[in-house]
């Protein structure tokens, strides 16, 4: 049984900083790095990356809707194939950096509202798709399961890897709970422990109403962002490696 672990990173931008990518980033395996879009700068990007090859953390690209105001988690309407263009130049930038500094991309992982829209809209997700492979064919395509994400990185002939999100409830669907609603996001740190150890050795996550949904899944999600997130990922890491999980980089030889 095998699990990667992933973190969005490199969200800080200038002098502005967010989430405690230093201290998170020896607890996962892979991080997900902000390409200057909804959030980071070429600066915040190369700082992330020399901390991921510092602490042998696979690098992915994340790029996201072009908000910086809104953080990438408002939705938008724009053409898929503006979508695609952007893309392209995002993870492009992170490869260039990510090159400098003798680091090879792993993943692209979208971000925030684009993600989501991504999960509901096949076109969208086609777009995500193409932009990747146009990018580096080799690299893994990160969507939710049961999505058009995963449909679309399959159709295009990407790896791809289905993600969990430790500490986001979920709907009856599958879907994430929009982030405008209560209980959106999980704050117990127990219940996202036992929450990602059951979405590992299980497959299965709970709605609020306590419903189990099958859940099959390649990473799991953390958030960096979040208080005490450093020992919350340290937590769930030993959770699962005493649970006998194999927690490794997707991207790792077997």
């Amino acid at each position: 049984m095998r699990i990667d672990m992933n973190c969005d990173m490199g969200e800080s931008f200038g002098p502005w900083r967010m989430g405690t990518d230093a201290e998170v980033m020896p607890h996962i395996t892979s991080t997900n790095i902000a390409c200057g879009a909804h959030a980071g700068d070429p600066t915040v990007m190369r700082r992330t990356v020399r901390l991921a090859r510092e602490a042998g953390v696979a690098v992915g690209a994340h790029p996201g809707f072009a908000d910086l105001q809104g953080f990438g988690r408002r939705e938008m309407v724009v053409d898929p194939a503006e979508i695609e263009d952007s893309l392209l130049a995002q993870i492009g930038a992170l490869a260039t950096i990510a090159k400098a500094e003798g680091v090879r991309l792993q993943h692209v992982k979208a971000h925030g509202a684009l993600y989501n829209m991504a999960a509901r809209e096949r076109p969208l997700a086609d777009a995500i798709a193409r932009a990747i492979k146009a990018a580096n064919s080799s690299l893994v395509m990160f969507g939710l399961p049961n999505s058009p994400m995963i449909d679309a990185g399959k159709a295009a002939g990407l790896k791809v890897a289905a993600e969990g999100f430790a500490d986001r409830a979920y709907q009856p669907d599958g879907s994430l709970t929009p982030r405008s609603r209560p209980g959106a996001v999980i704050h117990d740190p127990a219940a996202v422990v036992t929450r990602a150890v059951r979405m590992a050795t299980e497959g299965i996550v709970l709605t609020p109403e306590g419903k189990e949904i099958a859940l099959s899944i390649d990473t799991i999600c953390v958030h960096g962002d979040t208080p005490g997130a450093a020992e919350l990922t340290k937590r769930i890491r030993d959770a699962l490696t005493t649970a006998g999980v194999d927690v490794r980089a997707i991207g790792a030889a077997r």
